[in-house]
């Protein structure tokens, strides 16, 4: 496994460690040649095998969205294999909504957007890619006002014949169908990771906390919108065919919300 100031790969000098999970470690790297930093994931190659990681290694490599960060290379050196993505500079949403609180509706909404087009982008592969981790932790604010999903730790590919691989999520953000004996994911999966992730913008409340249960944003603060209500209320739906179908439908739903009506 790598250290600090290891060559990897020949070209990328490992200058820090950015995160560390229970399969992975993602590191800060820099390419010799040009002195670009990039983000470096370190799975092991034994580890990664056995979750199926490498299918999911070779599907990164073909997503190209403004939204996502682009993964570069990979490959396997000294019994580990390395994923070579964009270093993405930034505050996390999560840590911005804890210390900063509740968004202005006009900022939520345009931040729904860009993560709506991201996931239409992903969802409109054959079969659809679901990222299946929606929440602020994974959503990174960028110094030029653009937004970035990272983490990608989560997705997988619905097979042509309706099922998925065994589903993950995080308490509070995932969807009811994520969890039991027989766990299913599909576009509406994170159409409702979309409309926590949204109460939390509005809100300040962090659906991530236990137990786990939101009121209508109203209750929270009267001045919000009723459109925004109902629209979070249909994206958190229990039942998946109660919400919107699609992450298109929901950008629709965003993009007819007229602020200057509502406050008139």
């Amino acid at each position: 496994m790598a250290d600090l100031g290891d060559l990897i790969g020949g070209t990328y000098r490992i200058r820090g460690l950015l995160g560390e999970g229970g399969t992975a470690k993602v590191y800060l790297a820099e390419q010799k040649e040009n002195g670009q930093l990039h983000a470096i994931k370190e799975i092991s190659a034994k580890k990664a095998e056995r979750a199926g990681m490498l299918a999911e290694i070779r599907l990164k490599e073909k997503l190209y969205h403004p939204a996502l960060p682009h993964v570069w290379e990979a490959f396997e050196e000294k019994g580990a294999i390395y994923i070579v993505m964009d270093y993405v500079e930034g505050i996390d949403l999560g840590t911005f909504l804890r210390r900063n609180g509740a968004v202005t509706q006009d900022q939520a909404v345009e931040w729904m957007k860009q993560l709506c087009k991201a996931l239409t982008y992903l969802h409109g592969f054959q079969p659809p890619v679901i990222y299946r981790d929606m929440k602020p932790s994974n959503i990174v604010l960028q110094k030029d006002g653009r937004i970035k999903l990272i983490d990608f730790g989560a997705i997988c590919q619905k097979e042509r014949h309706g099922k998925a691989v065994p589903s993950l999520g995080t308490p509070g953000y995932a969807a009811p169908e994520q969890y039991g004996r027989h766990p299913r994911s599909d576009v509406r999966t994170d159409v409702y990771g979309l409309g926590m992730t949204f109460y939390f913008m509005l809100t300040g409340q962090d659906p991530g906390k236990p137990p786990h249960e939101i009121r209508k944003i109203r209750e929270w603060n009267p001045t919000l919108s009723r459109t925004l209500e109902k629209i979070v209320c249909k994206c958190t739906r229990k039942q998946p065919w109660r919400r919107f179908p699609t992450c298109a439908d929901l950008l629709k739903a965003l993009e007819g919300y007229d602020a200057n009506k509502e406050r008139g």
